[in-house]
């Protein structure tokens, strides 16, 4: 009850008033999100801003599973951050893989099973370029084990806003595009194959891809991270349509 109380307060008294008299977001497709009953929200990820535009201009709560040291930071910034964080509703997880990834899973999979909405970066990292990346299958497992439709949403110039690096926001008008749901339930049961897993991780890349025309690149957004920035612009590019999912050629 605290938690909620304090997620009102921050978004309709402290940061929604002031953020949407600065930044004017729009959004298109709100009629999307479901009114009721649990939903994940697949969205690109373009900027630190994008946990923040989302949540605020959706009437219901959503919950963001963001990297533990956004929770973990000392001195007045780091308290400053840990109670933005909170307040607006998200999870701290370790994304330093193995039994922390099934943690992560774990915690999204107990946010859908409240009847909640959960907001997903299927990259699993923010874009380095605005480019939308290969998705990583976690999102697909989560639908598929908690039997929820994903919604596709596009968020739009918040990298304009608030690039990579950049510590002050420059004054831009965002935007949210939000398509129909997508409904995986002919996989039930299918959530420990990986070729269905990748083929509905593919699926949901498509209808953010054809939502907002980003450019797309199938590789991972980490893979492009680590590269020198010289080899950039070598990373392959590929039609963003998925492959059949039974023919064992990843």
């Amino acid at each position: 009850m605290r938690s909620a109380v304090f997620y009102w307060f921050m978004k309709y008294i402290v940061i929604g008033p002031v953020l949407k008299a600065v930044f004017r977001p729009w959004v298109v497709g709100r009629e999307h999100v479901p009114a009721s009953g649990a939903a994940i929200l697949a969205s690109n990820h373009l900027s630190f801003a994008d946990s923040i535009f989302l949540p605020l201009m959706l009437d219901r709560r959503v919950s963001f599973l963001a990297k533990s040291e956004y929770f973990t930071g000392k001195g007045i910034k780091g308290w400053l951050t840990r109670l933005f964080f909170k307040g607006t509703g998200q999870l701290p997880i370790d994304r330093s893989g193995g039994k922390a990834s099934e943690a992560s899973l774990n915690t999204g999979l107990e946010v859908l099973g409240r009847g909640d909405l959960l907001g997903i970066y299927p990259e699993g990292t923010r874009s380095p370029d605005g480019v939308l990346y290969r998705g990583r299958t976690g999102i697909a497992r989560m639908a598929l084990e908690a039997k929820v439709p994903v919604v596709p949403v596009v968020m739009v110039d918040t990298d304009t806003m608030m690039p990579i690096g950049q510590k002050l926001p420059r004054i831009v008008r965002v935007g949210i595009v939000i398509g129909p749901p997508l409904d995986f339930s002919r996989y039930e049961g299918m959530e420990n194959d990986r070729y269905i897993l990748r083929s509905v991780t593919d699926e949901i890349m498509v209808a953010l891809q054809r939502l907002g025309q980003q450019r797309y690149r199938d590789v991972y957004a980490s893979t492009v991270k680590n590269q020198r920035p010289a080899d950039r612009d070598g990373a392959p590019e590929a039609d963003p349509r998925p492959e059949p999912a039974a023919t064992g050629t990843r």
